[in-house]
């Protein structure tokens, strides 16, 4: 019996740094300091974050999946560059995904709900106003999933989680400064919260498409001026 707890602690173990990493490696990659074309090297990586090889291993996996890195025959992982088609797909993705989510969660949205996504509104602000965007991408993804929650749906949050990190890296822009385009998401983010609050799904898919639109005008050059979903 103490063997297999032993055994069962450290995979625990495991799984937590291997987790940890993910974490950072995501973040980096997301913040731009690990930009596209980066080799993501085991040892270095390894001996950046203070860990062995093993869980540096199964997060580059997971940065894989993710869409974050790819990996290239005798060369190893690298941190992947946009790749305009697969955004315009990811997206079209994401506005299925997430619009049922909302419309979902526009259905059954509690006072408990309105607490806790107005809080990391609150916090949100406090991250853009300091120019943490580590803390603004963070409170961010916190809010949205405030309000996927209130769904209600275990499955439309792991269907919602793999596209929502891949397009991660654009949403930076959006958080760390000053300007229209940030002020628009601002209020964007109030605008699906308000949505929900008075129960109006058809409220909430037209703000959240409104949300998406909004790249357009941060890739204009690789859109080629033309609309997210302008297939």
């Amino acid at each position: 019996m103490e063997s297999t707890l032993t055994h069962g602690g450290a995979a625990l173990r495991h799984r937590t740094m291997a987790e940890a990493a993910l974490e950072q490696l995501r973040e980096a990659i997301i913040l731009g300091e690990l930009p596209p074309g980066t080799p993501l090297r085991l040892e270095d990586l390894a001996r950046s974050l203070g860990m062995s090889i093993s869980p540096i291993r199964e997060a580059v996996r997971q940065l894989e999946a993710l869409g974050l890195a790819e990996h290239v025959p005798h060369h190893g992982a690298k941190v992947t560059g946009l790749d305009v088609e697969e955004l315009r797909e990811l997206f079209s993705v994401r506005l299925a995904l997430e619009t049922l989510a909302l419309r979902r969660a526009s259905e059954f949205f509690d006072a408990g709900d309105e607490e806790a996504a107005r809080g990391h509104l609150a916090a949100l602000d406090a991250a853009r106003a300091s120019s943490d965007t580590r803390a603004a991408v963070r409170t961010h993804t916190a809010f949205h999933f405030t309000l996927y929650e209130a769904a209600r749906s275990s499955w439309l949050l792991r269907l919602i989680r793999p596209a929502w990190d891949s397009c991660e890296r654009y949403r930076p822009v959006l958080l760390g400064s000053q300007g229209e385009l940030q002020d628009r998401h601002e209020q964007l983010d109030a605008e699906l919260l308000a949505a929900c609050v008075a129960h109006d799904a058809d409220r909430t898919g037209e703000a959240f498409r409104a949300h998406l639109e909004l790249a357009t005008s941060i890739f204009s050059v690789e859109l080629a001026g033309r609309g997210i979903f302008a297939f």
